[in-house]
């Protein structure tokens, strides 16, 4: 347990301090954080960086093996409804219980909270179950993409002003928590699934689920008015001392314990009445589940009380006096170098970056898998930041941007169509929320004439939308690689062109 807890730690403290120097390096030379603003976010980040820590160990112990067995079991019942009910209720709470939209709800202030993460767990429980379906019925990913984003972005034009905040839910619902989740369902389905896609269907099924709160979103949106509650951004409490500052952060930790002991709750339930009816696990293996959700619990508390009061109010601060500068220009190269440090800081984005490199046997190194997923998230971070300065409409960066991405669907091998389209999850996890979210807003709230939920959100989901582009074409690349490789190979061993290119599609297919 102590290896393991090490390990954690390692991982959050590479999550949490990139983002963390770049806003001390900006407090010490650029914009100074007023008050006792800069102490409550260091301390804020410690506990970002405990909680992150508990956390992870939480979902290694309970998420995933909940997931996993919930899949097996579910997949060889053979009971089409069963599957259906179960997969929906599961998706319903675990998405209720991820931190990364309960900060995104709390920041959306014409839609109440519990409505807002009602109805994207809705959503997400929904577009689960379709997932699943794909799998048991080997459907094609790119298909189902071409025809779920084209219906959500129609129904966008009845409520363009949630249009931000839909994209955002979507890569934010993606979480710490959902995510672990969806891909142990997954790989329990397709552990069990025949044929040869069953490697395919590992990846995939975060992508689908996406698109539920993007339609969830866009629908509730039709019955709020964006413009009929005016934004207050958080701000830092005024505390004066370091002992009032103590007494602060201890009774946000009781709230949020209380708060989130609500949540985790049905999940919970939903697992012991499914472990009564169908699963029997050992009581060893139970035992260490229950241990887990311990973990778990502790894990996102601390990480809610560390966010709210310390580095939300920070982020939004700096955002803030950095868009009352005169020269306010100067918020777009550093936007990039947030970008940067959003995907160097996401310990997920380097198990991604192995995972490929594994799949290309070494043709794509993880060095340049990298290093183009940083470089278009910063560019597309500092995209976002210009539509606010501007004022420009988001929908001049998602169509294009979607049209390239669900083109290359059909060019790309089937696998890293759904790593591509999974990963937008990975570059927006626990620093997204607790820091790009907040700092746009906090951008937004300075600049005269904007809508904080027409132009201040959408970031999140314009980052998530670069990282498909990025992998695919890594796969096109690794693809062309292949076939050039299998060409020579067939030269050197007199088989024919065609005989080649037949082997390489094949070979493609399967990694």
């Amino acid at each position: 347990m102590h290896k393991v807890l090490a390990e954690k730690m390692k991982e959050s403290a590479m999550a949490v301090l990139p983002i963390g120097a770049i806003i001390l390096i900006l407090h010490c030379f650029v914009v100074p954080l007023p008050g006792m603003t800069l102490p409550m976010m260091l301390t804020g980040m410690f506990m970002l960086f405990l909680g992150m820590s508990l956390f992870s160990i939480g979902v290694d112990m309970a998420m995933m093996p909940i997931g996993q067995h919930v899949g097996s079991a579910l997949i060889a019942s053979r009971n089409l409804p069963l599957i259906v009910g179960v997969l929906f209720a599961f998706g319903f709470v675990v998405t209720i219980a991820e931190p990364d939209l309960s900060v995104l709800a709390r920041q959306v202030a014409s839609i109440p909270d519990t409505t807002l993460l009602v109805a994207i767990s809705v959503g997400v429980g929904l577009f689960l179950v379709l997932a699943v379906l794909r799998i048991l019925f080997h459907w094609r990913l790119s298909r189902l993409l071409v025809i779920a984003y084209p219906i959500a972005f129609i129904i966008a034009v009845f409520s363009s002003d949630y249009l931000a905040v839909a994209i955002d839910s979507a890569a934010l619902t993606t979480g710490p928590v959902t995510v672990p989740f969806l891909l142990a369902i997954g790989s329990g389905f397709a552990a069990v699934s025949s044929g040869k896609s069953a490697d395919e269907d590992n990846f995939g099924i975060s992508a689908i689920c996406s698109v539920g709160p993007i339609l969830s979103v866009l629908l509730l949106g039709t019955f709020f008015d964006s413009s009929g509650t005016q934004y207050i951004a958080q701000a830092a409490e005024p505390v004066t001392t370091y002992g009032a500052m103590a007494l602060m952060f201890l009774d946000s930790l009781w709230h949020a314990l209380g708060e989130i002991a609500m949540i985790i709750a049905p999940i919970v339930a939903v697992f012991i009445l499914f472990q009564v009816i169908k699963l029997k696990l050992s009581r060893t293996e139970l035992i260490r589940i229950f241990v887990g959700l311990v973990y778990l619990l502790a894990g996102i508390t601390i990480f809610f009380a560390g966010v709210n009061k310390g580095f939300l109010p920070a982020a939004a601060a700096l955002g803030e006096e950095l868009g009352r500068l005169n020269n306010n220009w100067i918020l777009i190269p550093i936007a990039f170098v947030i970008g940067l440090g959003v995907v160097l800081a996401e310990p997920t984005v380097y198990v991604l970056t192995n995972q490929v490199r594994d799949i290309t046997n070494g043709a794509i190194s993880r060095r340049l898998m990298l290093s183009g997923m940083a470089a278009g998230v910063g560019v597309a971070m500092s995209l976002s930041i210009t539509r606010i300065l501007f004022g420009f409409s988001i929908w001049w960066i998602l169509i294009p941007g979607y049209i390239i991405s669900l083109s290359l669907s059909f060019f790309a091998p089937g696998m890293f169509v759904g790593i591509g389209f999974d990963s937008g999850g990975v570059v927006t996890g626990a620093m997204t929320a607790a820091f790009v979210v907040p700092f746009s807003i906090g951008v937004c709230s300075v600049i005269p004439g904007r809508n904080i939920v027409a132009d201040a959100f959408g970031t999140a989901g314009v980052l998530a939308m670069v990282a498909p582009i990025m992998i695919q074409l890594l796969g096109i690349s690794y693809s062309r690689k292949l076939k050039k490789a299998r060409l020579l190979d067939a030269q050197a061993v007199g088989h024919s062109a065609e005989e080649a290119e037949a082997g390489t599609e094949t070979e493609a297919a399967e990694a």
